[in-house]
Protein backbone atom coordinates (compact mmCIF):
# COMPACT_ATOMS: atom_id res chain seq x y z
CA UNK A 1 0.00 0.00 0.00
CA UNK A 2 1.54 3.44 -1.07
CA UNK A 3 2.55 5.62 1.98
CA UNK A 4 0.03 8.52 2.75
CA UNK A 5 1.14 11.87 1.90
CA UNK A 6 2.20 14.01 4.72
CA UNK A 7 0.09 16.91 5.42
CA UNK A 8 2.22 20.11 4.09
CA UNK A 9 3.09 22.91 6.03
CA UNK A 10 0.33 25.92 5.91
CA UNK A 11 2.26 29.66 5.45
CA UNK A 12 -0.03 32.83 5.29
CA UNK A 13 0.53 35.13 2.03
CA UNK A 14 -0.63 38.59 2.07
CA UNK A 15 0.80 42.06 0.67
CA UNK A 16 3.79 42.27 3.20
CA UNK A 17 7.35 41.74 3.26
CA UNK A 18 7.40 40.09 6.78
CA UNK A 19 4.55 37.24 4.77
CA UNK A 20 7.36 36.79 2.25
CA UNK A 21 10.05 36.26 4.83
CA UNK A 22 7.94 34.22 6.05
CA UNK A 23 7.36 31.73 2.83
CA UNK A 24 11.13 31.67 2.76
CA UNK A 25 11.23 29.90 5.80
CA UNK A 26 8.21 27.78 5.91
CA UNK A 27 9.52 26.66 2.18
CA UNK A 28 12.68 25.34 4.00
CA UNK A 29 11.30 24.29 6.82
CA UNK A 30 8.90 22.01 4.87
CA UNK A 31 11.29 20.58 2.65
CA UNK A 32 13.37 19.40 6.73
CA UNK A 33 10.17 17.77 7.37
CA UNK A 34 9.52 16.40 4.08
CA UNK A 35 6.37 17.61 3.11
CA UNK A 36 4.92 20.30 0.83
CA UNK A 37 3.96 23.71 1.15
CA UNK A 38 0.72 25.34 0.82
CA UNK A 39 0.18 28.66 0.61
CA UNK A 40 -2.96 30.03 2.25
CA UNK A 41 -4.73 32.97 1.67
CA UNK A 42 -7.72 35.09 2.85
CA UNK A 43 -10.35 36.72 0.89
CA UNK A 44 -13.28 38.89 2.15
CA UNK A 45 -15.47 37.60 -0.34
CA UNK A 46 -16.66 34.54 -2.48
CA UNK A 47 -13.54 34.48 -4.89
CA UNK A 48 -16.14 34.79 -7.92
CA UNK A 49 -17.42 37.91 -6.40
CA UNK A 50 -14.13 40.14 -6.59
CA UNK A 51 -13.56 42.50 -9.25
CA UNK A 52 -11.08 41.34 -11.98
CA UNK A 53 -8.74 43.46 -10.48
CA UNK A 54 -8.80 42.30 -7.01
CA UNK A 55 -8.55 38.53 -8.24
CA UNK A 56 -5.62 39.97 -10.31
CA UNK A 57 -3.35 40.95 -8.09
CA UNK A 58 -4.48 37.83 -5.56
CA UNK A 59 -3.30 35.74 -8.41
CA UNK A 60 -0.05 37.93 -9.12
CA UNK A 61 0.54 37.65 -5.18
CA UNK A 62 0.37 33.94 -4.37
CA UNK A 63 2.31 33.39 -7.50
CA UNK A 64 5.18 35.52 -6.32
CA UNK A 65 5.07 34.05 -3.36
CA UNK A 66 5.17 31.05 -4.88
CA UNK A 67 8.24 31.64 -6.73
CA UNK A 68 9.83 32.71 -3.67
CA UNK A 69 9.10 29.23 -1.60
CA UNK A 70 10.49 26.91 -5.01
CA UNK A 71 13.81 29.32 -4.68
CA UNK A 72 13.86 28.54 -1.37
CA UNK A 73 13.62 24.55 -1.76
CA UNK A 74 14.11 23.82 -5.05
CA UNK A 75 11.99 20.78 -5.92
CA UNK A 76 9.34 21.75 -3.01
CA UNK A 77 5.61 20.92 -3.95
CA UNK A 78 3.87 23.83 -3.63
CA UNK A 79 -0.06 24.15 -3.73
CA UNK A 80 -2.06 27.66 -3.47
CA UNK A 81 -5.58 28.20 -0.96
CA UNK A 82 -7.57 30.99 -1.75
CA UNK A 83 -10.57 31.08 0.78
CA UNK A 84 -13.36 33.43 1.18
CA UNK A 85 -13.33 34.35 5.29
CA UNK A 86 -11.51 35.43 8.22
CA UNK A 87 -7.80 34.00 8.20
CA UNK A 88 -7.71 33.75 11.57
CA UNK A 89 -11.36 31.07 11.93
CA UNK A 90 -9.95 29.66 8.59
CA UNK A 91 -6.60 28.91 10.12
CA UNK A 92 -7.60 27.62 13.66
CA UNK A 93 -9.76 25.24 11.76
CA UNK A 94 -6.66 23.91 9.87
CA UNK A 95 -4.82 23.27 12.42
CA UNK A 96 -6.80 20.01 13.41
CA UNK A 97 -4.86 18.47 10.70
CA UNK A 98 -1.78 20.46 9.49
CA UNK A 99 1.63 19.94 11.05
CA UNK A 100 2.86 23.83 11.24
CA UNK A 101 1.16 27.12 10.87
CA UNK A 102 3.77 30.31 9.83
CA UNK A 103 2.23 33.63 9.63
CA UNK A 104 4.43 37.21 9.19
CA UNK A 105 4.37 39.14 12.18
CA UNK A 106 2.74 42.03 10.62
CA UNK A 107 0.29 41.87 7.50
CA UNK A 108 -2.13 43.21 6.13
CA UNK A 109 -4.17 42.73 3.02
CA UNK A 110 -5.56 38.89 2.66
CA UNK A 111 -4.56 38.16 6.36
CA UNK A 112 -6.72 41.19 7.42
CA UNK A 113 -5.30 43.07 10.22
CA UNK A 114 -2.26 40.35 10.89
CA UNK A 115 -0.67 42.51 13.08
CA UNK A 116 0.82 40.90 16.43
CA UNK A 117 -2.30 41.43 18.71
CA UNK A 118 -4.39 40.28 16.15
CA UNK A 119 -4.43 37.44 13.54
CA UNK A 120 -0.93 36.24 14.65
CA UNK A 121 -1.84 36.48 18.41
CA UNK A 122 -4.83 34.88 17.97
CA UNK A 123 -3.80 31.75 15.99
CA UNK A 124 -0.93 31.41 18.49
CA UNK A 125 -3.00 31.31 21.18
CA UNK A 126 -5.64 28.54 19.96
CA UNK A 127 -4.39 26.55 17.27
CA UNK A 128 -4.02 22.93 17.70
CA UNK A 129 -0.85 22.73 15.55
CA UNK A 130 2.59 24.79 16.58
CA UNK A 131 2.40 28.14 14.99
CA UNK A 132 5.50 30.04 14.29
CA UNK A 133 5.40 33.61 14.18
CA UNK A 134 8.07 35.15 11.98
CA UNK A 135 9.94 38.32 13.39
CA UNK A 136 13.31 39.87 12.83
CA UNK A 137 16.03 37.43 11.09
CA UNK A 138 16.61 33.86 10.98
CA UNK A 139 20.47 33.18 11.15
CA UNK A 140 20.94 29.72 10.22
CA UNK A 141 23.93 29.70 12.75
CA UNK A 142 22.67 30.78 15.85
CA UNK A 143 20.77 28.25 18.35
CA UNK A 144 17.59 27.37 18.89
CA UNK A 145 16.48 28.73 22.15
CA UNK A 146 13.36 26.70 24.03
CA UNK A 147 11.74 28.52 26.81
CA UNK A 148 10.32 25.34 29.87
CA UNK A 149 8.99 24.76 33.60
CA UNK A 150 7.23 21.73 34.03
CA UNK A 151 3.98 21.62 32.42
CA UNK A 152 3.38 18.97 29.60
CA UNK A 153 2.79 22.29 27.56
CA UNK A 154 7.10 23.41 28.15
CA UNK A 155 7.71 19.19 27.14
CA UNK A 156 5.96 19.89 24.19
CA UNK A 157 7.94 22.53 23.76
CA UNK A 158 10.93 20.87 24.72
CA UNK A 159 10.30 17.76 21.73
CA UNK A 160 9.75 20.58 19.06
CA UNK A 161 13.23 22.73 20.27
CA UNK A 162 14.75 18.95 19.91
CA UNK A 163 13.75 18.24 16.74
CA UNK A 164 14.25 21.98 15.20
CA UNK A 165 17.79 22.29 16.80
CA UNK A 166 19.15 18.32 15.30
CA UNK A 167 17.19 18.86 11.91
CA UNK A 168 19.66 22.69 11.61
CA UNK A 169 22.11 21.05 13.10
CA UNK A 170 23.08 23.72 15.84
CA UNK A 171 23.05 23.69 19.64
CA UNK A 172 20.13 24.08 21.62
CA UNK A 173 20.09 26.42 24.94
CA UNK A 174 17.08 25.02 27.15
CA UNK A 175 15.91 28.43 29.90
CA UNK A 176 13.77 28.32 32.69
CA UNK A 177 13.04 31.86 32.75
CA UNK A 178 10.61 33.07 36.15
CA UNK A 179 9.96 36.31 37.82
CA UNK A 180 12.81 37.49 39.76
CA UNK A 181 12.70 35.96 43.72
CA UNK A 182 13.86 38.97 46.42
CA UNK A 183 16.71 36.69 48.83
CA UNK A 184 15.58 38.88 51.82
CA UNK A 185 11.86 37.99 51.40
CA UNK A 186 12.85 34.38 50.46
CA UNK A 187 15.62 32.96 52.48
CA UNK A 188 15.66 29.77 50.90
CA UNK A 189 16.57 31.72 47.42
CA UNK A 190 19.63 30.17 46.83
CA UNK A 191 18.82 26.62 47.65
CA UNK A 192 15.44 27.30 44.80
CA UNK A 193 18.14 28.37 42.45
CA UNK A 194 19.88 25.26 42.93
CA UNK A 195 16.82 22.90 42.81
CA UNK A 196 15.26 24.62 40.01
CA UNK A 197 19.38 23.69 38.00
CA UNK A 198 18.87 20.53 39.12
CA UNK A 199 15.48 19.96 37.75
CA UNK A 200 16.23 21.37 34.59
CA UNK A 201 19.22 19.41 34.20
CA UNK A 202 17.02 15.91 34.92
CA UNK A 203 14.45 17.52 32.27
CA UNK A 204 16.83 17.19 29.50
CA UNK A 205 18.50 14.26 30.36
CA UNK A 206 16.65 12.01 28.19
CA UNK A 207 17.14 14.22 25.16
CA UNK A 208 20.85 14.28 25.45
CA UNK A 209 21.04 10.21 25.28
CA UNK A 210 18.55 10.09 22.32
CA UNK A 211 20.55 12.92 20.66
CA UNK A 212 24.65 12.39 22.05
CA UNK A 213 25.30 14.89 18.79
CA UNK A 214 23.49 17.94 19.82
CA UNK A 215 24.88 20.15 22.04
CA UNK A 216 22.94 21.58 24.78
CA UNK A 217 23.11 23.94 27.22
CA UNK A 218 20.95 24.89 29.94
CA UNK A 219 20.33 28.32 31.62
CA UNK A 220 18.16 29.22 34.83
CA UNK A 221 17.78 33.02 34.47
CA UNK A 222 15.56 34.79 36.92
CA UNK A 223 14.75 38.28 35.78
CA UNK A 224 11.46 41.22 36.49
CA UNK A 225 10.48 40.54 32.74
CA UNK A 226 10.85 36.98 31.92
CA UNK A 227 10.68 37.78 28.05
CA UNK A 228 13.96 40.17 27.89
CA UNK A 229 15.72 37.49 29.67
CA UNK A 230 14.54 34.74 27.10
CA UNK A 231 15.85 36.68 24.45
CA UNK A 232 19.07 38.00 26.20
CA UNK A 233 20.29 34.31 26.57
CA UNK A 234 21.36 34.00 23.02
CA UNK A 235 20.79 37.23 21.11
CA UNK A 236 21.82 35.22 18.08
CA UNK A 237 19.29 32.57 18.27
CA UNK A 238 17.29 31.18 14.98
CA UNK A 239 14.11 30.07 16.42
CA UNK A 240 13.30 30.68 19.90
CA UNK A 241 10.47 28.28 21.33
CA UNK A 242 7.58 28.04 24.07
CA UNK A 243 4.78 26.07 25.22
CA UNK A 244 1.01 27.30 25.18
CA UNK A 245 -1.67 25.91 27.65
CA UNK A 246 -4.37 27.31 25.50
CA UNK A 247 -5.41 29.78 27.92
CA UNK A 248 -3.49 32.83 26.16
CA UNK A 249 -1.06 33.22 23.73
CA UNK A 250 1.60 31.58 25.12
CA UNK A 251 0.58 30.15 29.03
CA UNK A 252 3.02 27.58 29.03
CA UNK A 253 6.76 28.38 30.28
CA UNK A 254 5.57 32.09 30.39
CA UNK A 255 2.54 34.29 31.39
CA UNK A 256 0.76 35.63 28.69
CA UNK A 257 1.76 39.19 29.44
CA UNK A 258 5.63 37.84 28.80
CA UNK A 259 4.04 36.30 25.73
CA UNK A 260 3.26 39.05 23.84
CA UNK A 261 6.01 40.95 24.56
CA UNK A 262 8.32 37.98 22.82
CA UNK A 263 6.01 37.58 19.90
CA UNK A 264 5.92 41.14 19.79
CA UNK A 265 9.67 42.59 20.11
CA UNK A 266 11.86 39.33 19.52
CA UNK A 267 14.29 39.17 16.64
CA UNK A 268 13.94 36.27 15.06
CA UNK A 269 10.84 33.61 14.55
CA UNK A 270 8.67 32.19 17.53
CA UNK A 271 7.56 28.95 17.43
CA UNK A 272 4.28 28.48 20.09
CA UNK A 273 3.76 24.55 20.50
CA UNK A 274 0.53 23.67 22.31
Amino acid sequence: MAEKARAAVIVGVDTSEGALRAVRWAAQEAARRGTGLRLFHACAAEPGDESGFLSEAVTRRTRHAAKIARTAAPGLEVETDVRPGLAADLLLAESATAPLIVLGSHGLGGLRGALVGSVALGVAAAAKCPVVVFRGHADPRGPVVVGVDSSPASEAALHFAVDAAVARGVPLVVVHAGRRRAPSIEPSFADQQAEDRRELEELVADWSRKHPELEITTRVVEDLEPARALMGVAPGAQLIVVGSRGRGPVAGALPASTSNDLLGHATCPVAVVR
